[in-house]
């Protein structure tokens, strides 16, 4: 990793979820919250006093969490690469065998001399939204491996951080070891090749950093995903098993148009293959109505894009020191953090 990456300093403040409310909000302070909030949290069922200082305790809680995000993980990582033993060590290391031939031809086809997105989009299963595309990424049996490597992961007694605030049951999987050998090559030397022709005009052809997780369906824990865009360029998102029904993706519009001027279209979650998107394509996940799903996730940032302006705050970013790939932000002059 030759550059620091850093984060924007909005992600102590900004885009905080509700989950009860199904509601994003910013926060500053309990003045400007207030100010902000209040009459939106009464039209939504939060009428009582008691009620709007259980938010307030909510949201402290999640700034709290986040100040201390980084250590915690880094204190994971090393236990629990003191303490775990993996069940299938080949899936920590990413071989072509593991990816289904479609995806290679579409991956050799994108680095040739001349590519073009429309020779490309003849190789992709199907366009299931607008510029949302569908294709398989892992072959069966990885999947199954993988699946199965992370639940021996999920029953061992080491130590698990939530992937997002969203989702509350998966894996981040630069905690677990799989972000140098499988999702780092995966990113570089197959992903770029296809999202620099299908997506140029929102850093496609830039990605120089991710953050993947796996998150976890099943029933009596998480069912459903609401209505959101991604802290990414491109997102791939790859259905892994096991056996599930129902739970399909929908997408409406870009973030900036809003849910009432928009038509959603529904794209069905299929074992092994992937939905590759833009991150700021609002989406979301109904919910399965039985078995457990299991998808991979790849947040993928282009520093180029985002440094001049952070996705989630719509500001010039104000940087932040960052371990690893941080929020995918670079100082452009020198690859080094402007402390704020």
């Amino acid at each position: 990793m030759a550059q620091k990456f850093c984060k924007c300093s909005c992600f102590y403040t900004d885009n905080i979820f509700l989950e009860r409310y199904k509601l994003h909000v910013r926060f500053i302070s309990e003045l400007q919250f207030k100010a902000d909030y209040r009459q939106i949290l009464q039209s939504l069922g939060c009428t009582s006093d008691a009620q709007y200082n259980a938010v307030l305790e909510e949201i402290h809680s999640e700034v709290e969490r986040r100040r201390h995000l980084e250590a915690q993980s880094a204190e994971r990582k090393t236990i629990i690469q003191e303490t775990y033993k993996p069940l299938h060590q080949h899936v920590y290391h990413l071989q072509e065998s593991f990816l289904a031939p479609e995806f290679v031809k579409m991956v050799k086809f994108s680095r040739e001399d001349g590519a073009s997105v429309e020779g490309l989009l003849k190789l992709i299963s199907s366009e299931a939204a607008p510029r949302v595309y569908r294709f398989p990424v892992f072959t069966q049996e990885f999947c199954k491996d993988l699946v199965e490597e992370l639940e021996h992961f999920e029953r061992s007694e080491a130590p698990k951080g939530r992937p997002n605030t969203m989702n509350n049951y998966g894996i981040l999987l630069n905690e677990l070891g799989l972000d140098e050998g499988l999702t780092a090559p995966l990113r570089e030397l197959y992903l770029q090749p296809v999202s620099s022709l299908l997506y140029p005009d929102c850093g496609g052809n830039w990605l120089d950093s991710h953050r993947a997780f796996a998150v976890k369906y099943t029933m009596n824990q998480d069912l459903a995903l609401g209505y959101h865009y991604d802290n990414a360029e491109v997102t791939l998102n790859v259905s892994l098993g096991k056996e599930f029904t129902d739970g399909n993706l929908y997408f409406g519009d870009m973030r900036q148009v809003p849910l009432s001027e928009t038509e959603c279209v529904e794209v069905e979650h299929r074992v092994s293959e992937a939905v590759l998107h833009r991150g700021q394509h609002m989406h979301g996940a109904l919910p399965i109505m039985s078995g457990c799903r299991w998808n991979l996730v790849l947040w993928m940032r282009a520093s180029r894009q985002r440094n001049r302006l952070c996705p989630m705050c719509d500001q010039a970013p104000r940087l932040q020191p960052s371990n690893g790939y941080g929020d995918g932000f670079t100082d452009e002059d020198n690859g080094w953090c402007v402390f704020t």
